[in-house]
This record gives structure tokens, sequence and C-alpha cells, in this order.
């Protein structure tokens, strides 16, 4: 019986430091598991996609009941991570997931239920998108001001993630939809601006000043993953009638736009890579679970998705057999990924575990 109520203190204990430690991002999970199925549904490959769907309808309510739980029980480390110019941007995975997880809900028909999700997202990103920019401007400091570090760029993957969203569900609200519109053409504007501000601070920060391997990170993926889903949101705007001619006159330069963030995207990509090999080949860093994989993972599923939309809406084939590529390639590192997460939870587990049976052997333990 002692045995037994050891076990169970230390299990509780480890479910504790798990939603005490919760990193913000870990929305990211549901974001990068999403966009690969539904690429995959797209595609026409129905029972992967929807083993992946299945699995992200699990997560994201999880997630947010640990993020409730955190609240709740946490309140000051939660409240620290908000308020910190280095994380307050992971907050808008939350926005990002939302939206994800919707866009999944509509390709099955649910538009209800992806509406609500809409409407959720969007009341996240209000609040999320003045108090992040009020946290970078009254709390930050020079120590802090670091664009590499803080995944900033997930805020733009945020606000064109209810762009994409925005073109499924507007079409089906009525006498509501026009002003919909409207709306989802502003906010894929304001990715744009966001975008503009953010690239050229990181690119000064990553070009222009020493870098260490603690500076790649696989948050650094979003500087191509921010604009391979302002490609996605741009093509999904050419391919959806929106009834407004105001908003069809912006048809010629929404194209242009929208090839030239493709080309953008894909110019990073052999960076990127190479930046990883640096690290790891030549600085020998070993490679290891974090977290901050799944905004690895979600830059090569949204690059495939934006391929395969920008191969429709510019009527090219060639970049279709792009999207397939990287979708399998995409799958492969959420399965790794995956597999890291597995390890290491069992591996924190039983190491939770074997202390309560030594606590059990030893009471003075």
């Amino acid at each position: 019986m002692a045995a037994t109520f050891a076990w169970a203190r230390r299990l509780a204990a480890w479910q504790d430091g798990q939603i005490a430690r919760l990193f913000p991002g870990y929305f990211a999970l549901v974001m990068a598991t999403g966009i690969i199925s539904n690429t995959l549904h797209l595609e026409g490959f129905h029972g992967l996609s929807n083993i992946l769907f299945g699995l992200n309808v699990a997560a994201f309510p999880w997630l947010l009941l640990l993020t409730t739980l955190r609240v709740a029980r946490y309140p000051g480390a939660f409240w620290a991570d908000l308020t910190n110019p280095r994380l307050v941007f992971s907050f808008f995975t939350v926005v990002a997931a939302s939206d994800v997880l919707g866009l999944g809900m509509g390709l099955r028909g649910l538009t209800e239920v992806a509406f609500a999700l809409w409407l959720f997202a969007l009341a996240a990103w209000f609040f999320l998108i003045y108090f992040s920019f009020a946290v970078l401007t009254f709390l930050n400091s020079a120590h802090n001001a670091n664009v590499v570090h803080g995944g900033w760029l997930i805020a733009i993957v945020g606000t064109e993630s209810l762009v994409i969203l925005g073109t499924l569900i507007a079409p089906q609200q009525g006498a509501l939809a026009p002003s919909l519109f409207v709306l989802i053409h502003m906010l894929w504007g304001v990715g744009l601006g966001l975008y503009g501000i953010f690239i050229t601070l990181f690119a000064y920060r990553i070009f222009f000043f020493e870098v260490g391997p603690d500076d790649i990170t696989p948050l650094l993926w979003v500087v191509m993953g921010a604009a391979a889903i302002s490609v996605n949101a741009g093509s999904t705007l050419i391919l959806t009638e929106s009834g407004v001619p105001f908003l069809v006159s912006m048809r010629p330069f929404i194209d242009g736009v929208t090839l030239t963030m493709w080309a953008w995207a894909t110019w990073w990509i052999p960076l990127l890579v190479l930046f990883g090999l640096w690290k790891h080949g030549v600085r020998r860093v070993p490679v290891g679970y974090t977290p901050m994989l799944w905004s690895l993972v979600f830059p090569l599923g949204m690059y495939a998705l934006a391929s395969l939309r920008l191969s429709l809406a510019a009527e090219f084939q060639p970049l279709h057999a792009v999207a397939r590529t990287m979708v399998w390639v995409a799958l492969a590192a959420w399965t790794a990924t995956a597999l890291g997460l597995a390890r290491t939870v069992w591996v924190d587990l039983r190491g939770a575990m074997g202390a309560s049976g030594r606590e059990a052997r030893d009471p003075d333990a």
C-alpha cells in the first residue's frame, strides 16, 4: 500500500511539474500535425490524413486543459511567460492551432465548428497582437530584444492563419460574407506588414552580429514558414470568389505578391539547412528533442500546402510536384519529432517512477 501511494505521489508530482513548465508555444504540435493532415487530405490520402486529424482533435483540447490548469495553479509562471519579450509571441501558436484545426473541420464539412474556432482564434489574436507589442515596447530591454530567440514571426503565422480559415467559412455566412472578406483581406495585408518589420530585424541580427550555436534553434524555420503561410493565404484569396468588386480588383496585386513570397520562402530553405549543418555538424551540438522542433515541422508542412495552393491559383502544374514531395518530407520530420516526444516523456516518467520505487524501499529517501 505504501508503495502504491508513493507511486501515485510521484506521478502527481511529475504531472504537476509538466504543467508548471509547459512551453507556451506547444500548440505548434497541433499546427504541425494539422497542416500535414490538411495537405494529405487535399492530396487525396484521406486515411493517413484522418489519423493525424484524430490525433489533433485529442491534442488541441488536451493542451487547452493543461494551459488552463497552468493559469489556475501557476499564474505567476504563466504571467512571467506572457510578459517575457522572448516568449510572448509563442502564444500566437494558440491562434494558428485553432485555425489549422478549424480548416481540418471545414474540409470535413463541420463548418459550424470551423466558424467557432475561427471566432476563438480571432478573439485571441486581437488580444495578443496588441498585448505582445505592448510587452515589446514597455517591458523590453537591449538584452531581451532578440528576434532570433523570440520566434516573433509566429505573430505573422497566427495572422495569416485567420485569412486561410476565413476564406473557407466566409461564403457560408450570408449577409455577413462581404464584411468578412474585407476583414480577411485586411488581415492578409497586416501579416505582410508585420513580416516586413520582423524580417528586417531578423536579417540584421543574423547577418551582422555574431551568431553562436544557441542562436540556431528550430524557431528559425518560422522565417520560412511565415512567408509560406502568406503564400497560402494569398492563394486562397485568389481562389475564392468574394463578390466584392473592390477586392476583385486587387487580384493582380495579390498574384504578384504571392509568387514573390513563395520565391522568398524557397530561398530560405537551403540557408536554414546550412545553419543546422553548421550547428550539429561543425559545432557538434547533439540533436535532441525540444518542443521548438514542432516549429520546424510546421513550416515544412505549410510550404507543401502553400505550393499546392499556388499551383492551383497560378495553374502551374510543376508546383504540384513540389507540394507532393514536401508533404512527405514534412511527414518524415513529424514522425521523427513525435518519436522524440514519446521518448522524452517515457524517460522522464520512468525516472519519476524509479524515484517512487526507491522511496518505497527507503522511506527516509
